[in-house]
């Protein structure tokens, strides 16, 4: 067994394999359904702490020939691309273009040390999440108009684990793991050959530990500013605040100087964000904490305030303590607000996307991937769901939109990420474990 240290003549890979048994076999199961935990107020049982934390997952397979995601009734899906490497976020250009983000995490550590975080190496390889970034950004176009890319190109190369992107003029911004770049752009290039002009180092540059690598990225209307979210370098702070600079954050960046500051905190892992329609108000996806049960904390989708506080590490779901957190911080407690609606335990929401007009047969509201959970029993997301708006605001229950994604067997054929409106009357799905695009609309034949 080649690539691994023997310790007393055996590798260790065999004798931590008890080990991964009795993880991956440990912890609580759920005590409340899964829908408890979504909606404006959702339960918060006690939190049920494990010695060794709850591990359950879906191991990834990918998609058997000729299958797909299952649509909800009165809508389908089709492929819009596939063969893609580790797809994980969209955007779709002005001309209808859609630009793929193919990556992974950069090479490092990932802020969770010894036997758990070599435990949580291999429980990742299974669920299909630790396959090496391709780093680059590929476009897709649609030529005739019949819902599948029939052109791609590779559109920027030579990136260090790219996610966020946003058009600004003729300006394309594209964040890496570490920092925020700009090349120039013009409607309809298929690839760009300009060296990538730093804007400024986003955290992750230069630091040993990167916990939550992902850097999402948004324009404001006016191209004026840009909003980066930021995940924590740990679960609840076990590496020392020190090592959480501007992070568990979204944060502004001045286009034209390159300034930054933190616009919220205390948000421990903000993934996709995006602008509600209604009232311009800026909104994003919550990944929550670990380790406190099945049944905690629910991940959530919440409007985001200009130096607002929400929480972490100190408290959840506004000002619910975290005891696991010392010292606590009881005057920043005290302000943490609560999140507006939540999504779940554990559902690892990533993709955030409004529907500004009638994509999916659907009216006002937001479409969320849900990536899928490793730390409930049982899983929890590896979906898409609509949340229902009213007047800005959510009303729900959620709805899903797509699903399918893990089999009879409990294997995952495919994961959910970004999310993204193709401008065409379609919600278009990152997919980075069955390698593909998948692209939903209301189904012709109602």
């Amino acid at each position: 067994m080649r690539g691994f240290e023997r310790r007393g003549g055996w590798p260790i890979s065999l004798a931590l394999l008890p080990l991964v048994v009795l993880l991956s076999a440990c912890g609580g199961h759920a005590r409340l359904p899964a829908q408890a935990g979504t909606g404006a107020n959702p339960e918060l049982p006690p939190p049920n702490p494990t010695l060794i934390p709850t591990v359950e997952i879906a191991p990834a397979v990918g998609w058997p020939d000729g299958t797909t995601p299952t649509p909800t009734a009165n809508r389908e899906v089709t492929a819009f691309a596939k063969g893609l490497d580790h797809p994980r976020w969209l955007y779709v250009l002005p001309n209808g273009d859609v630009l793929v983000a193919e990556t992974n995490a950069p090479p490092g550590k990932s802020g969770i040390g010894g036997i758990k975080g070599w435990v949580m190496k291999r429980v990742m390889e299974r669920a299909g999440a630790a396959v090496p970034s391709a780093n680059r950004i590929t476009l897709l176009r649609d030529t005739d108009g019949d819902g599948k890319a029939e052109f791609r190109s590779v559109f920027l190369q030579g990136l260090h684990s790219p996610f966020g992107m946003a058009l600004v003029g003729d300006t394309l911004y594209v964040a890496n793991a570490n920092a925020l770049l700009k090349v120039p752009y013009q409607s309809g290039e298929t690839t760009i050959t300009a060296a990538p002009v730093k804007v400024i180092d986003l955290p992750g540059k230069g630091e040993e530990l990167n916990h939550h690598w992902t850097k999402s990225l948004l324009a404001s209307a006016d191209g004026a500013h840009l909003y980066v979210g930021v995940g924590a370098n740990s679960n609840v702070a076990e590496n020392g605040m020190h090592v959480e600079h501007m992070r568990a954050a979204i944060l502004e960046i001045d286009a034209a100087t390159g300034a930054m500051r933190v616009f919220a905190s205390g948000l421990r892992n903000p993934v996709g964000l995006d602008w509600e329609p209604h009232t311009g108000a800026l909104w994003a996806v919550v990944n929550e904490r670990d380790e406190l049960g099945s049944d905690l904390v629910p991940d959530y989708l919440t409007s985001v305030r200009r130096g607002a506080f929400y929480g972490w590490p100190y408290s959840y779901y506004g000002q619910h303590v975290d005891e696991r957190v010392s010292p606590q911080q009881p005057e920043l407690v005290a302000r943490a607000v609560s999140p507006d609606f939540a999504l779940g335990a554990h559902v690892a929401p990533l993709g955030l996307a409004f529907n500004n007009s009638s994509v999916a047969g659907l009216g006002e509201g937001a479409f969320v991937g849900l990536h899928g959970s490793w730390n409930r029993r049982p899983l929890n997301g590896y979906e898409v769901v609509f949340v229902p708006f009213t007047d800005g605001r959510p009303t729900g229950p959620m709805r899903v939109v797509l699903s399918g994604f893990v089999d009879a067997d409990g294997n995952a054929r495919g994961r959910p990420v970004g999310v993204s409106l193709d401008g065409r009357g379609g919600l278009l799905v990152a997919d980075d474990v069955g390698n593909s695009v998948w692209r939903v609309t209301a189904s012709r034949h109602r």
